[in-house]
């Protein structure tokens, strides 16, 4: 297994190179050469395996390079962190499946791909005898994941960039109130997309890159996608056993277009049995007229009370439109480039099809969001986080286009991380875990800049190792 970039100016190179390369050195983001599949075989030797017996199984088919005593070892130490062996538990709900992704230690599904590349990278940096430098930005909880992944490791310092006044309050507690002394917190005068344009233009100064040895930890790490395939196929396997599902269909909310990247690479590791991602956005919604309109046009961030997903430029979109091309990366170069100028992609008739095939998609305003809470909580008992709402009132509005079989949601974050929309929602808090009680009384950390790319720069030069 080698790995390309979408806009075609690298040789390929192999797994641990692209996991400490993050971005592209032309600027492209790193994808297989070949997407992988497997048989029905294949698929019922992983029928009966655990949470991380199934992720060696797949990350397996990725990893080359990679002994696999060190996987099983990388994997296993990821999984202990969680607080259920079952890592994403399902809750089989009646009108729409539920799948827990928050139950790692910041209590988001970042967790889950940012405690294995943690490990990860202390293992090749001990390899290399290298140290680095972290660079990334947050809409609110890649920064904590990331930082709980990393936090008094050594040989790395983590750089978290996330927007000013943002983010909720817990998320902005978990970032700042770790007292690592590897970790800095810097909090952006903009939007996360400012912050994401300021990382970005960092990691393409190849010379600043270099020297301070900069590696990523948002999403364009290939090992974030990678570590998101897994609980896809997990889901499927289990409602495959228990309820004899011979298809489902996944609702992802999302804004950065990483989480539901990898349902499109679980779809084609498992051909057939993923039917429609339901690609689910709130009013930041450049990924919705995308799918109905073939557009891709930037807009002004509106803040909403489902921030992770306030976002208008999805750093992950690349990858989806590499294989959109048919993995024509002169074309990717071309469009990306075009689209830095113009704000603008326009996809042909052919391909709007195509896109269709693989996604349905619903914008979700906050008034719909926060109904989604309610009824939900009505009905059941049952406690949504307002991006996970997000998913299910897409999946309410979009059910009659959705193929025949069982839906899951994607339930990304806790919702004690949103006490303020859960109480206008249903007129009480969440429940607290522990992870978060006493926060707001703990020590913090942080640095606040303007979205300046020189002043960020300089900034991380005081502090690198």
């Amino acid at each position: 297994m080698r790995y390309v970039s979408t806009r075609g100016g690298i040789e390929p190179v192999g797994f641990k190179e692209t996991v400490m390369m993050g971005l592209a050195t032309d600027g492209g983001l790193l994808l297989p050469q070949t997407l992988p599949s497997v048989d029905s075989t294949t698929m019922e030797t992983w029928r009966n395996l655990s949470y991380p017996q199934l992720a060696v199984e797949v990350m397996s088919l990725f990893v080359a390079g990679l002994e696999r005593p060190d996987l099983e070892a990388l994997v296993e130490s990821a999984c202990t962190t969680f607080d259920t062996p079952e890592v994403t538990p399902l809750i089989k709900m009646p009108k729409v499946n539920v799948l827990e992704l928050f139950h790692g230690p910041t209590l988001s599904f970042k967790d889950i791909a940012l405690q294995f590349l943690g490990n990860l990278f202390s293992l090749l940096l001990k390899e290399r005898g290298e140290t680095m430098n972290i660079l990334g930005a947050t809409s609110g909880d890649t920064g904590s994941a990331a930082i709980y992944g990393v936090k008094g490791k050594e040989n790395i310092n983590i750089f978290i960039l996330h927007p000013h006044g943002r983010v909720s309050s817990v998320q902005a507690l978990q970032m700042t109130t770790v007292p690592e002394a590897n970790v800095w917190n810097v909090a952006i005068e903009g939007t996360f997309d400012d912050c994401q344009t300021v990382v970005k233009a960092i990691f393409n100064d190849i010379p600043f890159k270099q020297k301070h040895r900069l590696g990523a930890v948002n999403s364009i790490n290939w090992a974030r996608i990678l570590s998101q395939v897994v609980y896809y196929v997990y889901a499927y396997l289990k409602l495959n056993s228990e309820a004899g599902a011979e298809r489902v269909n996944f609702a992802v909310p999302t804004g950065n277009f990483g989480d539901i990247f990898a349902g499109y690479v679980a779809k084609r590791l498992i051909p057939g049995k993923i039917g429609r991602l339901v690609l689910a956005t709130n009013e930041n919604n450049i990924l919705t007229r995308f799918v109905h309109e073939g557009r891709y046009v930037r807009n002004q961030v509106v803040p909403t009370i489902s921030p992770s997903m306030d976002i208008q430029i999805a750093s992950n979109f690349e990858r989806y439109l590499y294989y959109l091309f048919d993995q024509d990366p002169a074309r990717v170069r071309d469009t990306m480039t075009a689209f830095e100028t113009g704000g603008e992609i326009t996809c042909s008739l052919d391909e709007r099809s195509r896109v269709r095939k693989d996604f349905v998609s619903a914008s979700i305003d906050q008034g719909a969001t926060l109904t989604a809470i309610r009824d939900v909580y009505k009905e059941t008992g049952y406690v949504l986080d307002p991006h996970t709402a997000v998913g299910v009132a897409a999946v309410q509005r979009l059910g009659p286009d959705l193929p025949e079989g069982p839906v899951v949601c994607l339930a990304t974050a806790h919702p004690a991380k949103f006490p303020e929309a859960v109480r206008k929602a249903i007129g009480k808090n969440p429940e607290r875990p522990a992870a978060l009680r006493g926060i707001e009384d703990r020590p913090r950390r942080c640095e606040r800049l303007p979205a300046d790319v020189d002043q960020v720069k300089r900034y991380i030069e005081d502090h690198a190792l």
